[in-house]
């Protein structure tokens, strides 16, 4: 007889609060018909964006008190205060590049015992993340970087993502407007964010051109350019552009981007960044009278990193402030046209989360959950584990000096 596991969806308690789910109630359904030895429990929560209406209808049990569960499933990482001992806790924990803002939090995790499994690091023997909400940030915050340049040129109006009940009402919205013949807009990244960049804007029909026609011509409609880091980076001894190398030697190349600066209006970023690597371009380069870009979409969104104008995560409630880069400084938004737009949320996909929720418990039922349920063991479920019973796992190693200074 298989042993009986109890599993906990918990109440986000980041601030602001995080309305997405691991698991939408219809996916819990399924996983208890899969696995009958599992009882789910789910914290009840009035912001999560399925109501705690939508759980007891399907007979989901609703507790506050979780201690009698073994796994507890979250999306953004927890209040310290709300911690428990000795349980196996899945969600994106953001400790694993030594945040500052989370090291209280990780080090009483670590004092409780606590088994963490980090969705960041579920990833294939490719390297290749099996579970991410990247696309639905690619996708929500190429529609904000749209929305941003039709308020500052006054030419359509579009109602704010959260507003949408859903990704079809956000795209029937989308169809409606028109874009200038003429704008270019450049995206960065080659990943889930920029796939998802695309998705956005082939609903308004813009035409995809290559670097070398972006950079050398104007059009006579609506043009969108993706670049990789081959494009937007060089080998400072000009050596032959390879990945792997950038990837491990980022101090060795030197930003290529400046050219493109000069012909976009909407940038669009879905790049990965590494500190050790180039920025794009500087506040030196924003104000010369050739820089061009209007609208910045920092999707990104690595403070003080690669995008100078990028000075803080902006919110969902407020989601752009202008830049203005003669004073190099952050003013409100659209009061002075010279002044750059920036979009940078950081939690992107929550402006449509059930669509997002719904996206990502999929890829958890399908490319992690099994293992974890049934307790094969699993390469997989090893790469994401930071800690077990408090203890850094081998992989982690080198947040040792993080957890204990």
């Amino acid at each position: 007889m298989e042993k009986k596991l109890k599993i906990g969806i918990l109440r986000e308690t980041k601030n602001p609060p995080d309305r997405r789910v691991p698991l939408t109630p219809p996916q819990i359904i399924a996983l208890k018909e899969l696995y009958p030895f599992i009882e789910f429990i789910v914290q009840p929560s009035d912001y999560r964006c399925y109501s705690n209406d939508e759980y007891k209808y399907l007979e989901i049990t609703l507790k506050e008190d979780l201690h009698d569960c073994d796994f507890l499933m979250g999306v953004k990482e927890p209040d310290k205060r709300t911690l428990l001992h000795d349980k196996t806790y899945l969600l994106f924990a953001h400790v694993a590049k030594k945040q500052i803002h989370n090291q209280t939090m990780f080090r009483e995790m670590a004092e409780k015992r606590i088994r963490l499994i980090d969705y960041e690091y579920l990833i294939s023997e490719k390297g290749e993340r099996v579970v991410a909400f990247g696309r639905w940030a690619g996708i929500v915050g190429t529609y904000n970087g749209l929305r941003a340049r039709g308020i500052k040129t006054n030419g359509f109006k579009l109602k704010p993502a959260y507003q949408c009940h859903d990704l079809d009402e956000m795209w029937a919205g989308l169809r409606l407007i028109g874009l200038k013949p003429g704008l270019k807009i450049l995206i960065t990244g080659e990943g889930r964010v920029a796939h998802g960049a695309l998705e956005t804007l082939n609903i308004c029909n813009i035409v995809q051109v290559e670097p070398d026609e972006f950079l050398s011509r104007e059009f006579d409609v609506p043009v969108v350019c993706q670049i990789g880091p081959e494009y937007y980076t060089r080998h400072k001894n000009r050596e032959k552009f390879s990945f792997s190398h950038f990837t491990k030697h980022p101090e060795e190349y030197e930003s290529a981007f400046l050219p493109f600066t000069m012909v976009t209006d909407i940038l669009i970023t879905g790049h990965y960044w590494d500190p050790g690597s180039p920025v794009f371009f500087t506040k030196e380069d924003m104000k010369k009278p050739e820089f061009r870009i209007s609208v910045i979409a920092d999707i990104s969104c690595d403070v003080n990193g690669p995008i100078p104008s990028t000075l803080r995560a902006s919110t969902i409630s407020d989601p752009f402030y202008g830049y203005n880069p003669f004073l190099e400084i952050e003013e409100p938004a659209f009061v002075r046209p010279s002044n750059i737009t920036v979009m940078s949320i950081d939690n992107l996909p929550g402006e449509l989360p059930r669509d997002a929720s719904l996206d990502f418990g999929r890829q958890l039922m399908h490319n992690a959950l099994h293992d974890l349920l049934s307790g094969t063991e699993s390469p997989v479920i090893e790469r994401a584990t930071i800690l077990k019973s408090g203890k850094l796992t081998p992989g982690f190693n080198y947040l040792s000096d993080y957890l204990n200074p």
